[in-house]
Order: structure tokens, then sequence, then C-alpha cells
């Protein structure tokens, strides 16, 4: 008889409950990793990778089948291993870089053909591969071509041509024509043409030889990006610190501010007194210096100091001599009276 689900053990029943669990999530995350699960692994020969990547989108008729799982090179020529599910790969089947995306992004094209299903562990050839053209290449190509012909020989050909059709049909004859005065501007341009296939081709040339360049210039891009980005987090560190530090000042202000605002309040009492007895003050100083002056003079001449003395005498004798002294004037350098 199976016990009641509240008789059994809750440990037990928390731990088997966690591990089925753990598993449904590891069978969720690594599922598409699981060949069972992520369909049928394929390699494929191409001239040259274009740019192809791992994860890339694998496509049936317009439909995502499944995605890239190497790109390596082997020996002269790249191989392409990629993954399929639910689509059918015949042993006739052609493979194709095509361009996604306007900024360059890549995925691989199937066309599946064939009588019997493609063997995995045989590799699709390349002759039933085809890689992007290189624009660069075809420039190169069409400069070469062009620059071959001989355009006042191409002009005589058209004439010819629109006098032997001189008597025919009135359409085909004004086709002839327009086909003449087409000619005629070809070659009175020839010159110019030339010139910017030239141009083109230098263009083309020069980009091709700097290719070294663009890549460590994306390379160093990425660096300064990585170097801002440390530069980022150490700031925000300085910004916490200083949160901080702002939150333990508030605090020390917030704990003495019993003790600094009758500080606060006295020193104010302070400047307020001051500010009442400034006048006070100003005219203290100003009788200083009349009094230092007066001192300077009257111990200038060494270690004694000079004296007026009046009035000691009985009065009626010498009285007549008995006057204020005259005024000093302010001693020299050097000192005296």
């Amino acid at each position: 008889m199976t016990k009641p689900l509240k008789e059994r053990n809750p440990a037990l029943v928390g731990l088997i409950g966690f591990v089925l669990l753990a598993v449904l999530g590891l069978g969720v995350y690594f599922g598409p990793d699981v060949p069972l699960f992520s369909g049928t692994s394929y390699t494929a020969q191409f001239s040259e990778a274009a740019g192809l990547k791992v994860d890339d989108e694998v496509r049936i008729a317009g439909i995502k089948v499944g995605k890239v799982t190497d790109v390596d090179l082997e020996g002269d020529h790249v191989r392409v291993t990629f993954r399929v599910r639910d689509a059918w790969i015949g042993d006739r089947t052609t493979a194709a870089i095509k361009i996604k995306t306007l900024l360059g992004q890549k995925y691989l094209v199937l066309d599946p053909l064939g009588t019997h299903e493609q063997d995995p562990d045989t590799p699709i050839g390349r002759d039933r591969t085809i890689a992007p053209y290189d624009v660069t290449q075809a420039f190169q190509g069409l400069a070469s071509t062009v620059g071959q012909i001989d355009t006042g020989q191409l002009a005589e050909s058209f004439r010819v041509l629109s006098d032997t059709f001189k008597d025919s049909p009135t359409s085909v004859h004004t086709a002839l024509t327009g086909l003449s005065a087409l000619s005629k501007t070809i070659s009175s341009r020839d010159e110019q043409l030339a010139k910017l296939l030239a141009n083109t081709r230098a263009v083309s040339t020069t980009l091709a030889d700097h290719n070294a360049q663009f890549a460590a210039l994306i390379t160093d891009g990425n660096t300064l990006l990585a170097e801002v980005d440390k530069r980022r987090t150490a700031i925000g560190q300085l910004l916490q610190g200083t949160k901080a530090l702002a939150q333990q000042l508030t605090g020390l202000v917030a704990d003495n501010q019993a003790q600094l605002r009758p500080a606060l309040e006295h020193l104010d009492h302070v400047t307020t007194v001051l500010q009442k007895n400034q006048d006070n003050l100003s005219r203290a100083l100003a009788l200083a210096g009349s009094y230092y002056r007066l001192l300077g003079n009257a111990t200038g001449n060494g270690h004694w100091v000079d004296g007026y003395l009046c009035g000691l005498l009985p009065v009626g004798a010498n009285t007549k001599d008995c006057k204020p002294p005259a005024k000093v004037e302010a001693p020299l350098a050097g000192g005296g009276r």
C-alpha cells in the first residue's frame, strides 16, 4: 500500500524534487547542443569562409532549419560544419553563403536536391558549394575587361551596322541610330571612363593593401572601449566612496549638533560685541600711535630716560622760565629726542 505524501520523509521528498528540477533545467539549457535534440550534423567545403561565423543561421527556402557550429581551415579550402533539424538533405544538395544584412552578416542556404539522403559523414564538395563574389575582384575584373576594349573599333562597328540597315523599317533604323549615338558617346568619353575605372581599381587595391591596418584599427577600438569600461567602474567606485563620506559627515554633524550650535551662537555674540565697539577700538589704536611715538623720543638716547621737570621750586622762584617744552620732532633713524 502506498504511503500518503504527508507520512513520507519531507527531506527525502524535497531532495528528489530538487534533483528533478535541476535535471529539467539542465535539459532546457543544454538541449539545443545535444545531438539527439539539435538535429543532424553535416559538413560542406567552400573556397573561402566569406565572413561566415559560428551560430549563423542555416536556411532552406527562407526557413531557419539549423545553425553553423564550426568554421575551420582544411588544406586549401574551408570546412563548414552545421546542424539541421526537421529537414531532409539529399545527396545532391547545394550550399551557398548569402548576405543577410547590410552590415555584412551572413547565413548558409541549402537547396535539398537528390534522390537519396545525404550521408552525414560525407562532406558536400566544392562542386556543390558557392561562395559570395568579392566586390573588390569584381571591380578589378571590370577594369581589366573594359580596358581591353577598342572603343574606336566599337564605334566604327556600330556605324557600319547602322549604314547596312539604313533601308530597314523605321523602328529598326531608329534603334540602330540610337546605338550609333551611344557608341559615339562612349568613344568621346573614353579617357574619362578609363580614368574612372583606373581610379576604382586603385581604390580597391588600396583597401585590400590596408586590410591589416583596418583590422588593427578595429582591435584598438575594442581595447579603447575596454579601457573606458574600466575607467567607468573606477569612477563609479569613487562616486560610491564620496556618497559614503557625505553620509558619514552628515552623521557627524547630527551627532555633534548639540555642542556645535551653542558654540556658533556664542561666536555670533562675540562678533556682535566687536562690531559695536569698532569705533572705540579704532580710537584706541590712533591714541596708541602718539603714545608710542613720545615713548620712543624719551628713551631714544641710550640707557636712560629723558625728562622735563617744571614747578618743583617754591612759587615765585624762576616761574618765568617754567614753560611747556617745545614740540619735539620725530626722532631720526639713529635715535635721540
